[in-house]
């Protein structure tokens, strides 16, 4: 388990096998030049490993021989601050390239990955799920794929006169459909039990711990390498005029615009000033009509966004996506809690080690809705 740069006690652990996990062999972790995790929040998540190439008495490369790194082989990416190990991503190798080069020891190979949610996608699916709901429907793929679930409960459980939910695709696109029409985001991430990961359906976390804050400008409890980038995008928030024909009547019905869904991060959130009209919404339910109200509402809350890079060792934690984390010592307009979008972990162990974290952060307007967060302890 190499030290990062030696420095500070951050180590990485690298984990692979086929069906059963145990530590990279040593001459892995020795070939081994850099690491990069991908975490969002709705996407999947991925990794790259970076490893250097020598040839054995055979006619191959080592590493590729070994069977060490096959396609399809599983591999779980872990750090340690001090005592603390967090796995960064739990997942499967689906890409090798190979960049050769004449000058010994500078041949590279680039192993690719995604979490354990690129098994959703292996099979295309064409079958019906009737008179359940949402929720259901996902609960039992999920569940039937191994997965520990925390999935958020949807009441809309649509009769077979009413209609039948079809599937045309693979799961995890389907599931992911289901998501985007409830307004909810869907991602995969290790769980605390050996081997298991959690797939999480339903809203933005937006409740919890807080992160340790990202801090600017703040003389010795400054953590972020370079400032933050903030964009207040106003004509990004939208309100959705939804409506539907009611069928007794025949007449039109606007479906109210629904609030507080997700917990406001800001002291002031940005009121919408454009307005936008969802399209073949004539025939839904009025549950589904206010389902594609809440789609829209949430697709386009995040009038703010801020992009930055931090130093591992000096914040101390590996920073996570999907969470919540407090930004002080960015003037009164920008301090507050954001919501976690993307974090991109770049861990680089030759020539010289580091680990730096890029970050994506957004939230619905301006303003800290904790006053007293920039005088807080890190």
């Amino acid at each position: 388990m190499p030290d990062l740069v030696g420095l500070f006690g951050i180590r990485l652990q690298l984990q692979i096998g086929q069906e059963v996990l145990a530590p990279a062999p040593y001459d892995v972790m020795d070939a081994l030049v850099s690491v990069q995790v991908t975490n969002n929040d709705s996407k999947r998540d991925g990794f790259q490993m970076v490893f250097r190439l020598g040839k054995t008495a055979l006619p191959e490369y080592g590493l590729l021989s070994s069977g060490v790194l096959d396609i399809q082989n599983r591999v779980k990416i872990s750090v340690t601050f001090g005592a603390m190990p967090q796995i960064l991503i739990d997942g499967i190798i689906t890409d090798h390239q190979l960049k050769s080069d004449n000058e010994p020891g500078r041949t590279k190979l680039i192993v690719t990955g995604e979490d354990l949610g690129a098994k959703l996608t292996f099979d295309d699916r064409n079958r019906t799920h009737p008179q359940q709901s949402d929720s259901a429907i996902v609960e039992k793929i999920l569940s039937d794929a191994g997965f520990i679930t925390e999935v958020t409960e949807t009441r809309d459980t649509p009769s077979e006169s009413e209609r039948i939910s079809c599937q045309q695709c693979n799961n995890l696109n389907y599931i992911r459909k289901l998501a985007q029409r409830n307004g909810f985001v869907f991602y995969i991430e290790p769980a605390a039990v050996p081997g298991k990961s959690i797939a999480y359906w339903g809203p933005e976390n937006r409740q919890g711990e807080h992160q340790p804050a990202l801090t600017m400008n703040m003389g010795a409890q400054t953590n972020v390498d370079t400032p933050i980038s903030f964009h207040y995008n106003a004509l990004g928030p939208a309100e959705p005029a939804v409506s539907i024909l009611d069928p007794l009547t025949k007449t039109t019905m606007q479906i109210p615009n629904p609030s507080g869904f997700l917990p406001s991060l800001s002291a002031f959130p940005t009121a919408p000033i454009r307005k936008v009209i969802p399209r073949d919404t004539a025939n839904l339910s009025y549950a589904q009509g206010l389902l594609r109200a809440v789609t829209g509402v949430n697709e386009s809350s995040g009038a703010i966004e801020g992009i930055g890079e931090v130093d591992a060792v000096r914040y101390g934690h590996a920073l996570r996506s999907r969470r919540l984390v407090d930004v002080r010592g960015a003037g009164s307009s920008n301090d507050g809690t954001y919501y976690v979008k993307q974090v991109k972990h770049e861990i680089t162990l030759h020539p010289r080690g580091e680990y730096k974290m890029h970050f994506t952060l957004t939230r619905e307007g301006l303003g800290a809705s904790r006053p007293s967060l920039g005088t807080q302890e890190a």
